[in-house]
């Protein structure tokens, strides 16, 4: 199921992670908010947005999904989450999927937000946005990632990946001062094109939820199998050894075994290479041997500019001179 795409311009701010409640994070989102007002949007902000209550978080786990339920039960299109973070996923068992189910809406965010994006895409066949949170949108007129996301909401259906990369000088400037870098190539193993439906998410996130009860992977590959699987996946705080050991257990969990094609974002620790093995050799190590079409260091994670990805979307994706072109279809 696709949510309908925004229409009104009503949003939901939301903190199922980390809350806004240090400089810069503060500061953007004040600003953030502003911007989505210039361009004509209603924004409803969430009572956990700048709260920093819980253990590593904006609130407990019950109040923040409480909060991402009230949004849900608004008359808000959709629903930004205001920051990534660490544990998201203890929040899940007090979240009502039926509620979500019966009030379909976009849920768009990054990183720790894998924990909704990818179980509302494989438990309920809702599409969701693995996209920009809002800090992204303290930078007016919107760019790169930002306006990729908006887009994706208002319904456009192509984008293309991005051919370099942001460094963030991580000041305290209320606007993040960039500098642009050329992208590591993306390494291509017998991928030209690719179709289906895509899902995916922070390998970090993925798994921590694979082989509990929010693990519905199996299932939603088979509903879709005949159309075609393609999974991504990028890293973020994962060393080369411990993706090795990320990577087997999804192999062994069969999570691998109705996938068609793979693209693989570009780790944060892309330059690391513990015990002399690098990020793309440990990759190489589990996913070859699959034989299946295999994309690396796409632009895709937390290495800014990210594509943005319609998770549960009808894709087709080709590779043309190191760059992806997303053209979804429903």
């Amino acid at each position: 199921m696709r949510p309908n795409y925004i229409d009104k311009k009503i949003v939901s701010l939301v903190a199922p992670s980390f809350g806004c409640t240090t400089s810069p994070y503060n500061k953007r989102l004040k600003y953030a908010i502003k911007n989505l007002k210039k361009e004509g949007f209603t924004v409803y902000e969430g009572e956990n947005i700048y709260k920093n209550e819980g253990l590593i978080a904006s609130n407990t786990p019950i109040a923040r999904a409480e909060e991402i339920m009230d949004a849900y039960k608004s008359d808000s299109e959709a629903i930004i989450s205001v920051g990534g973070g660490e544990l998201m996923v203890e929040m899940l068992e007090y979240v009502d999927f039926d509620v979500i189910k019966n009030n379909p809406k976009w849920f768009m965010g990054f990183s720790d937000n894998t924990n909704l994006c990818y179980t509302i895409t494989t438990i309920l066949d809702i599409e969701t946005i693995y996209g920009s949170n809002i800090g992204g949108f303290s930078l007016y007129p919107f760019q790169y990632d930002v306006r990729d996301s908006l887009s994706l909401l208002k319904g456009k259906n192509k984008i293309k990946s991005f051919k370099r990369f942001i460094l963030d000088d991580e000041s305290d400037d209320i606007i993040p001062t960039y500098h642009f870098n050329k992208r590591v190539k993306m390494i291509n193993h017998d991928f030209t094109k690719a179709h289906g439906r895509i899902i995916g998410g922070c390998l970090d996130c993925l798994v921590g939820l694979c082989g509990t009860k929010y693990d519905k992977t199996i299932e939603y590959m088979k509903r879709h199998k005949d159309e075609g699987i393609i999974f991504f996946m990028e890293a973020c705080d994962l060393n080369s050894v411990s993706l090795v050991r990320a990577l087997t257990q999804l192999k062994y969990a069969g999570w691998f075994d109705l996938v068609d094609y793979f693209i693989i974002g570009m780790s944060r620790n892309y330059h690391d290479k513990s015990f002399g093995l690098s990020m793309t050799e440990a990759y190489e190590h589990v996913l070859l041997p699959l034989k299946k079409p295999v994309i690396l260091n796409a632009s895709i994670g937390h290495i800014p500019p990210s594509t943005p990805i319609k998770v549960g979307g009808l894709v087709d994706i080709t590779l043309n001179n190191n760059e992806l072109i997303f053209e979804y279809k429903d």
